[in-house]
């Protein structure tokens, strides 16, 4: 662990100094082929990095904060667009966490439509509640019996465990990332996630709960020219579908390459299949309400559970197998441990000096 913590320090330094280069080079190269050229090795170089990384809560959480996120923010760079050519990334202070953490900074009016929105639980600093966090990490707590005794739980049981553990871990540590830059920035953040066990259809899921940093990305990068290509094509209906579909097909060739740096194992395609299967859940929900065209609407308390029944039940079918395939089981049970480990060794230390200062 402690060479992984040294390989950690050495990639986010790396990071830091390439993303000042890039800040450099947009200030003095114009938007359009030139400036993607002058930032191509960095874009290549955070594709690398990653692969210096092992575990699942430093490597994974790297490989898709500058592998995915950062590169797509970098690409829409060259071209004068996103978040990095916003006036609040001028500063080199705003510019590098903006660039390589998943973090939004909140817009006034978008800002005033989340706190009329029910589901809102955002404070002044963009984040829920403590409390919100504290809830959701018992209950995580709570499925620790469950697998220390997994031979005596049904593996459906387990395996559902397995998915709010994921989602839970995700969240929390996404939202940890959140407070120390507005802690150190002082800014108020877009949050990450709104309660997608809310949802009340797989776009409602997609595209207003579930990991918004990546939606708020691909929207500009992906959905957005796709669906101005297929209008060319297909007319300003329809253009929806091909470009939503699109999106998930790139979700789930990142998820792979994400996967493949938790692994190191060969891709089998399968967490692909899982974005695709619900890339095209979401063209029919598309299609079906253009073709109805407001007439009838399925009652949220219907919509709502058989959504969420048809995540969980591809999520146990393709996307748990995926990454259970990246033997992320043992990995993160080998980083518990050596947390609570490192946790202890601390706090034996700190005790230590307190009663050495105390009895002085």
């Amino acid at each position: 662990m402690e060479g992984e913590i040294s390989n950690f320090i050495v990639v986010w330094t790396l990071v830091v100094i390439s993303l000042t280069y890039c800040h450099t080079i947009c200030q003095t190269v114009p938007s359009g082929t030139k400036r993607l050229l002058a930032i191509s090795p960095v874009i290549g170089l955070f594709f690398i990095l990653p692969l210096n990384l092992t575990t699942i809560s430093l490597g994974g959480l790297t490989s898709f904060f500058i592998a995915w996120l950062c590169n797509f923010k970098l690409i829409l760079l060259a071209y004068g667009k996103g978040p990095l050519s916003s006036s609040q990334s001028c500063s080199l202070a705003y510019f590098i966490p903006i660039a390589c953490l998943p973090i939004k900074i909140r817009n006034p009016i978008e800002s005033t439509k989340n706190e009329e929105h029910p589901c809102s639980e955002i404070n002044e600093r963009g984040l829920k509640s403590p409390m919100n966090y504290v809830i959701k990490c018992l209950v995580i707590v709570a499925f620790l019996p469950a697998y220390e005794r997994k031979d005596r739980v049904h593996p459906v049981m387990i395996n559902l465990m397995y998915c709010v553990h994921v989602y839970v871990g995700l969240e929390v540590s996404l939202a940890v990332v959140g407070a120390m830059v507005r802690a150190l920035i002082g800014v108020r953040l877009e949050p990450q996630f709104q309660e997608p066990y809310l949802l009340t259809s797989l776009q409602d899921f997609w595209g207003r709960r579930w990991n918004l940093m990546v939606t708020n990305i691909l929207r500009p990068t992906v959905y957005l020219p796709i669906r101005s290509i297929s209008s060319c094509v297909i007319g300003r209906t329809w253009a929806p579908l091909p470009a939503s579909f699109a999106c998930f097909l790139v979700s789930g060739l990142m998820h792979e390459l994400i996967f493949y740096y938790i692994g190191r194992k060969e891709p089998r395609w399968v967490v692909t299949s899982f974005f695709l299967v619900h890339g095209l859940g979401v063209a029919v929900e598309i299609a079906a309400k253009k073709a109805l065209a407001g007439k009838f609407h399925l009652p949220r308390v219907v919509s709502g559970p058989m959504a969420v029944s048809f995540i969980l039940a591809t999520a146990l079918w393709l996307f748990l197998p995926a990454l259970l395939w990246c033997d992320a089981e043992d990995k993160a049970r080998r980083e518990a441990m050596a947390m609570v480990d490192f946790v202890k060794e601390t706090w034996s230390v700190v005790r230590f000096s307190f009663i050495m200062i105390v009895s002085r």
